[in-house]
């Protein structure tokens, strides 16, 4: 996996996230998944939540569309965004610029 794939439901993220940053951003790759800062502390959830409205943020996507399936107490993560064909290709494009392969 180069950081993402297309899924049934949209596109599938690895990434590894780094909370308690100072601010949430993106940081590069981390292996084979997609490094991403976030600001939220890791307790209670709240980094995942704020991972999740980051990246619905970044791919203008409602929030509940965006969901943490893999790895929820865990730094490596995956996350599916839920999107139609035409979002899922607009996700694609924007991730193929924000991290050449």
């Amino acid at each position: 996996m180069s950081g993402w794939q297309t899924h049934s439901d949209g596109v599938l993220l690895s990434l590894h996230v780094q909370p308690g940053a100072k601010r949430s951003g993106w940081a590069g790759r981390h292996g084979d998944a997609l490094k991403v800062r976030i600001a939220a502390p890791p307790v209670e959830g709240k980094a995942n939540a704020a991972l999740c409205a980051f990246l619905a943020e970044t791919f203008g996507l409602r929030q509940n569309a965006v969901t943490v399936v893999g790895g929820a107490t865990s730094r490596t993560k995956l996350v599916l965004l839920r999107c139609d064909a035409h979002e899922r290709t607009a996700i694609l494009t924007r991730l193929g610029e924000m991290f050449p392969h």
